[in-house]
């Protein structure tokens, strides 16, 4: 059934149930290939899709239109999501993250900051529903690798419950005022 549809030409209707996602185009790059009989122009596009309650993903999709690549990289953006740990609107800790020649620092915020980044590594947070970070962006400005970069930081980032279980201590002697923070976050979401 799904062959027939393919080889008609017809697409299959996307699935308009369960989450809403945020689908953030990061930036576009026309490709030309050369060939004994002409150039041929394709485009590179960097997409990153998050559900602005803390999961986040980043995908890179090639082809000849803009509409396939999008389509192709917001595909792979979906397949690569994961969490975020956060407390509240920000990050738990600040961490500095490397790809390629580009490093991020991202630096946790006070409530009503905002994000105060630029480019690839604002999408990235935004997407990921992080509203209170201040981030630096150190060596390259290159788009695809500040993407990188911030998922990378993402996916060092610990929650202090993970750092408390793994040292074997009580949650309240690493940081006292989470409980607080985490009675908010419940309220907020009520």
């Amino acid at each position: 059934m799904r062959m027939m549809n393919r080889l008609s030409g017809k697409r299959e209707s996307r699935n308009t149930e369960g989450p809403q996602l945020d689908v953030r185009v990061v930036r576009t790059n026309k490709v030309f290939k050369t060939h004994k009989g002409g150039k041929t122009a394709s485009w590179s596009i960097l997409v990153v899709v998050g559900d602005n309650k803390g999961s986040v993903g980043v995908g890179l999709g090639k082809a000849r239109g803009i509409p396939d690549a999008i389509r192709k990289a917001e595909e792979a953006a979906r397949k690569s999501m994961f969490p975020v740990p956060m407390i509240g609107a920000t990050i738990p800790h600040a961490i500095v993250a490397r790809s390629g020649t580009a490093q991020v620092i991202l630096r946790p915020a006070a409530p009503g900051t905002g994000v105060k980044a630029g480019g690839a590594v604002r999408a990235c947070l935004e997407a990921a529903g992080i509203h209170n970070v201040i981030a630096k962006s150190l060596g390259s400005r290159n788009a695809i690798n500040m993407a990188y970069a911030t998922i990378e930081a993402f996916k060092s980032l610990s929650s202090p419950e993970q750092v408390a279980t793994a040292r074997g201590v009580d949650v309240k002697s690493i940081t006292p005022w989470l409980e607080k923070a985490r009675k908010e976050e419940a309220d907020a979401a009520y």
